[in-house]
């Protein structure tokens, strides 16, 4: 397995796909970077020669993957957070971001639903305790 931006890439499968296993790379940046190196994008990655390897390492070393663009897409919501733009605040709520609808829906973002109302017997047993006796009141003469 040739290894790209740190990353194994797939032997078997075309180099044009097997770009696209590294974070940052998707189908349109595959196919420029393999334009702007000059490989054919049909090949399968294991027929790679070493200098066709260089020549799309130099152009991925151009562009911010992995680490780099994880790092800079972090920094990007924490900006939003100290600034309080509106963006920043759904992202520290844990909401949706871009204007969805929350009263019903958005369960990825919410999380597990958390249940708030009546409580059952037996939960409401264990929560409080058994009545304790009273002491016998003396009566009065």
């Amino acid at each position: 397995m040739p290894r790209l931006s740190g990353i194994d890439i797939p032997n078997e499968k075309r180099i044009d796909i097997s770009l696209t296993y590294i974070y940052g790379v998707g189908d349109m940046v595959a196919k420029d970077i393999l334009k702007k190196s000059k490989v054919a994008p049909h090949i399968r990655t294991k027929d790679l020669s070493g200098e066709e390897l260089k020549s799309i390492q130099t152009v991925l070393d151009t562009l911010p993957t992995e680490g780099e663009l994880r790092k800079m897409v972090r920094d990007n919501i924490e900006t939003l957070k100290r600034i309080q733009a509106y963006r920043g605040t759904r992202h520290s709520m844990g909401l949706p971001v871009r204007g969805q609808r929350t009263k019903t829906n958005a369960r990825t973002r919410k999380g597990k639903r958390k249940t708030i109302g009546a409580i059952s017997k037996e939960a409401s047993t264990a929560i409080s305790p058994a009545p304790a006796a009273k002491a016998p009141v003396a009566k009065k003469k």
